[in-house]
C-alpha cells in the first residue's frame, strides 16, 4: 500500500510498480515508463464484490455467537460448564485478529502470489472445523473447533483478500480510495451481522445445533470459494520482478503507531455486547427469542453506515478532522452508550421480565453505530503513518501495520472474553445500585465494558498533552 517500500532492481535496473498499490504507469523492459495505463472499472468492481462476499464466511457465525449463546441457556447437552461457552464467541474473534499480523506479514510482500491459494485453503478450513464442531461432545470441543480452528481459517481468509483490496484501491487510477474501499467492505461485515442472527435462529429452531453446524459449514465453503474466485490476482503477484522481501520496522519508532494499538488493545469489552445482550434481554428483561435475536441484529445494522460514515470523515477533504478526534468519536460515544443505556436497563423493581427493552434497543443501535465504525479509522491511521514515513524518508509496509493492529483488537478480544466468565460470576454476589442494569449478575460486565471502550479515544489525550507540551516549550 505505501509508495515508500523498498524495491530490489533487476539486472536491467527497471523502475519497479509500488509494492501494495496498482502501478499508475506501466513499465517497459528498458527501464523507460510507457503510457499511463488505468485499470478496467470492472475489474475494481469484482474487487469490491468479492470482498464483500468473503466477509460472510469470514464474520458470519462470529457476529451471530450471541444467538447461540443464548441457544445454549436451554438446550444444554455437552459435558463440561456451560458458563464456559461465553468464551466461544470472544475467542473466535480474539484468534482471527491474533493471526492477521503473521499472515500480513506472509502475504503481504513475500508470498504475494500465493494469496487467494491461501484464502481458498481457509475458508475450507473454517468449513471443515465447523463441521467438526456437529460432532462435539464436551464444551473444549467447541472451544478448539469453533473457537480457535474456524478463526484460523477466517484470518487465513481475511488477510489476503484485504491486502488485495488495498492493493487495488491504493491506486491513481482507482474508482475509489482505500479508506473508502475499506469502509464498504465493512458495511458488508455489517450486513452480514445483521441477517445471520436470524438466519441461525431459523436453523437452531429447525434443525437443532449439530445440523446448523453441518449446514453452516456448506454455507461458509459455498460462499468462501466464490467470493476468491471473483477478486481478480494482485498486480503485485503478477510482475515478474524481483523484490525485496525484507519488511521495514522504522514505523517502530514513531509515536503513533503506539498510542492507536495500545487504544485498540485496551478496547477489551468491544466483543462483551455480541456474547451476553441477546441472554441479557431473555434473563433480565424477559423478551422472547426473537426479540433476543433483534437485539444483536440491532447491534450489527447500524454498522453497514457507520462503516461507511467512518471511514469518509477519515478521508474527508471539506471537513478536515484529525485521526485522534475521529477515534475518539466512536469510542468515546460507545463508552457512554454502555454506561447509560445498557447500565440503566435493569429490572425497574419488578423483577425478571420488567426491565426496559426500550433502552436496550437504544444502546444495541448506539453501540452498534459508534463501536463498529472503529475499525473503519484504521485505514485513515495508515495514511497518518505513511505520511509520517514520507517525511522522513522512510519506508513503510502498511499493509504489515494494519495486520498489526488486528492483532492488538484479538488480544483484547481474548482478554475480555477470559475477563467476562468471571466478572459474570461476580455479579451474583455484588452490591446492587437500586433496579438498573447495574444491580444485575451483568453489573460488572457492564461497567468493565463501558471503561473499556472509553481507552479507544487515548490518541485524542495524547494528541492533547502533546500540543500542552509544545505550548510549553515554544517561546513566549
Amino acid at each position: 500500500m505505501a509508495d515508500t517500500l523498498e524495491m530490489e532492481e533487476t539486472s536491467s535496473a527497471a523502475v519497479q510498480p509500488d509494492e501494495l498499490g496498482l502501478p499508475s504507469e506501466s513499465y517497459a523492459p528498458d527501464g523507460r515508463n510507457s503510457a499511463p495505463r488505468t485499470p478496467r472499472l470492472g475489474v475494481h468492481a469484482r474487487v469490491l464484490i468479492g470482498s464483500a462476499a468473503s466477509q460472510l464466511p469470514i464474520w458470519g457465525f462470529s457476529m451471530s455467537y450471541g444467538i447461540f449463546q443464548d441457544y445454549y441457556s436451554n438446550n444444554w447437552t455437552l459435558s463440561g460448564s456451560r458458563s464456559a461457552t461465553g468464551v466461544i464467541g470472544t475467542t473466535s474473534n480474539g484468534v482471527t485478529y491474533i493471526a492477521m499480523p503473521f499472515f500480513f506479514a506472509l502475504f503481504s510482500k513475500r508470498w504475494t502470489r500465493y494469496r487467494l491459494p491461501a484464502a481458498a485453503c481457509g475458508t475450507v478450513l473454517s468449513a471443515a472445523s465447523f463441521a467438526l464442531s456437529s460432532f462435539s461432545q464436551d464444551v473444549w470441543h467447541l472451544v478448539l473447533t469453533q473457537g480457535v480452528l474456524a478463526a484460523i481459517g477466517s484470518a487465513l481468509v481475511y488477510s489476503p483478500t484485504t491486502l488485495s483490496l488495498g492493493e487495488w484501491s491504493n491506486s491513481p487510477n482507482s474508482s475509489c480510495n482505500r479508506a473508502v474501499a475499506f469502509g464498504l467492505c465493512l458495511s458488508a461485515k455489517n450486513i452480514v451481522g445483521t441477517t445471520s442472527p436470524f438466519l441461525c435462529r431459523a436453523l437452531l429452531d429447525c434443525l437443532g445445533f449439530r445440523n446448523t453446524m453441518r449446514v453452516w459449514a456448506g454455507i461458509t465453503l459455498a460462499t468462501g470459494l466464490l467470493a476468491v474466485a471473483l477478486i481478480p490476482p494482485p498486480p503485485s503477484a503478477l510482475s515478474t520482478m524481483r523484490r525485496s522481501t525484507k519488511i521495514p520496522w522504522t514505523f517502530l519508532s514513531h509515536p503513533t503507531f503506539y498510542i492507536y494499538s495500545t487504544a485498540t488493545l485496551l478496547q477489551s469489552g468491544y466483543g462483551i455486547p455480541q456474547t451476553y445482550l441477546s441472554e441479557y434481554g431473555r434473563d433480565i428483561v424477559g423478551v422472547s427469542s426473537t426479540y433476543a435475536t433483534l437485539l444483536i441484529t440491532l447491534i450489527n445494522f447500524p454498522g453497514i453506515l457507520a462503516s461507511f460514515f467512518f471511514g469518509y470523515l477519515c478521508d474527508n477533504r471539506r471537513l478536515q478532522l484529525s485521526m485522534s478526534t475521529v477515534t475518539a468519536l466512536s469510542a468515546l460515544t460507545s463508552s457512554l452508550a454502555a454506561f447509560v443505556f445498557w447500565g440503566l436497563a435493569g429490572t425497574n423493581g419488578g423483577g425478571n421480565g420488567s426491565g426496559s427493552l426500550a433502552l436496550l434497543v437504544l444502546f444495541a443501535i448506539t453501540f452498534g453505530f459508534s463501536a463498529s465504525g472503529y475499525s473503519a479509522t484504521w485505514a485513515g491511521t495508515m495514511n497518518d503513518m505513511e505520511r509520517e514515513a514520507a517525511n522522513s524518508n522512510e519506508a513503510i509496509d502498511t499493509g504489515f501495520v494494519y495486520g498489526l493492529m488486528n492483532g492488538a483488537r484479538g488480544l483484547g478480544y481474548v482478554g475480555g472474553g477470559l475477563v467476562g466468565v468471571p466478572l459474570l460470576e461476580a455479579g451474583t454476589s455484588g452490591t446492587t445500585i437500586g433496579n438498573l442494569g447495574y444491580s444485575t449478575t451483568y453489573g460488572p460486565l457492564i461497567l468493565f465494558t463501558g471503561s473499556t471502550l472509553a481507552c479507544g479515544g487515548l490518541s485524542l489525550l495524547w494528541r492533547g498533552i502533546r500540543s500542552c507540551r509544545n505550548c510549553v516549550a515554544s517561546p513566549s
